[in-house]
Parts: C-alpha cells; sequence; structure tokens
C-alpha cells in the first residue's frame, strides 16, 4: 500500500478521491489538508510517500508547494492534480520537481497507475495531459480561460492597485492574490504584468 496524502482547497474534491480510492488494494491515503501550508508543515514529518496537490490552491499555488515540499523532503513524490491542462501549467509543475500530472477527471485507474509510477520514481501523465504536450505549440495561444475570480483580479491589476490594495477590495489575503497574479501570468504565457494587462486589452478582456 503506497502511503499517499492530498492536498486541494475543495472538501469535496478530497471526499471525491477518497471515495474512488476507498478499496484500492494500492493505495492508502493517510492524511489530506485544505491549506498549502498546514501541508507542507504536516509532510515534513508525515510518512506519507507520494503527495497529489491542487495547482490552484487559495494561499500558495501548487507549483510553488511542490518547489518546497521538494526541498524539506526530496524523495516524497508528487503529482500534480487540476482541472488546467495548459502547457504551461504541465510544464512549470513538472519543473518544480513533479512526478507527474493528472486531471481531475482522472478515474480510479489512473490514479492508482499515476501513484504506482511516481512511487517507483517514474514520469506519470494522464492520457489527454500527454497530447497536451506533444502537440507542437499553437502559433497563436488561445485565449486563456480564467475564473470569475481571476477577471476581477485581472481588472484590478489593470487598474494599477498593488496586491495589498487588492486584498483589502475583495477580502482576502495578499498572499492570495500573489497566487492568482502568478496563475494569470503563467495562463497568458507572459513573464510580467505589462505584458498580461497589453495581451487582456488586445483581445478585449478589460
Amino acid at each position: 500500500m503506497i502511503r499517499t496524502y492530498i492536498i486541494d482547497d475543495h472538501p469535496m474534491v478530497i471526499a471525491g478521491i477518497k471515495a474512488l480510492l476507498t478499496d484500492s488494494r494500492v493505495v492508502d491515503i493517510t492524511g489530506c489538508s485544505t491549506d498549502a501550508y498546514q501541508a507542507l508543515n504536516a509532510l515534513k514529518t508525515a510518512d506519507a510517500e507520494v503527495a497529489l496537490t491542487d495547482i490552484n490552491l487559495g494561499d500558495l499555488n501548487g507549483i510553488e508547494l511542490c518547489t518546497l515540499l521538494k526541498k524539506a523532503r526530496p524523495g516524497l513524490k508528487i503529482l500534480g492534480l487540476s482541472t488546467f491542462k495548459e502547457r504551461s501549467y504541465i510544464t512549470r509543475m513538472l519543473e518544480a520537481g513533479a512526478s507527474g500530472y493528472l486531471l481531475k477527471n482522472a478515474s480510479r485507474e489512473e490514479l492508482e497507475a499515476g501513484i504506482t509510477a511516481a512511487w517507483r520514481g517514474q514520469l506519470f501523465l494522464s492520457g489527454d495531459v500527454s497530447q497536451v504536450l506533444i502537440s507542437p505549440p499553437a502559433k497563436s495561444s488561445p485565449l486563456p480561460m480564467l475564473t470569475a475570480r481571476e477577471k476581477e483580479v485581472l481588472a484590478l491589476i489593470a487598474d494599477g492597485l498593488t496586491n495589498s490594495d487588492i486584498a483589502a477590495q475583495l477580502y482576502v489575503s495578499p498572499l492570495t492574490v500573489d497566487s492568482h497574479r502568478k496563475n494569470l501570468l503563467a495562463k497568458f504565457g507572459v513573464k510580467n504584468t505589462a505584458a498580461m494587462v497589453k495581451v487582456a486589452l488586445e483581445h478585449h478582456l478589460l
């Protein structure tokens, strides 16, 4: 049984994964967390061998969490778990040290296969994710799909507000705003805020 820890800011997602794997003869869910920092602290001493982490966490994104976890516990195998299948998310997660990337619509068999592969030190990508990576990048990238909150943050960034200003206006922490900002940069495929706002304006997203 591979000891596995789940990190997702939606309790229903965690419950769903647990339900899928409840009778598994391969995976043993030994812990879970809806908070990235709580998970980071727990996994420093927990006996988990594999961690499944969401990419779009509220307080710290999964890519940053992966980097921190690999520094704290180099032997821990990490799998990204997300609804996003943009090339930038996948490649950044793998560059951060992840052993694979699955989508949240993964079946029980795919979850077990991914966890087993990671545990064995192998790379695992779900079918749709593999297709994204082997397909040549489009000459003109499609418009990113933004959540309602990301649209709010983008509009406020375009207005010139700082992370602290946006946090106060949306009643969230500056860390959460920073996470949204980084996610937006990744979705737009740009390196700075100015370029992101320029692309958003060109495509009438603002």
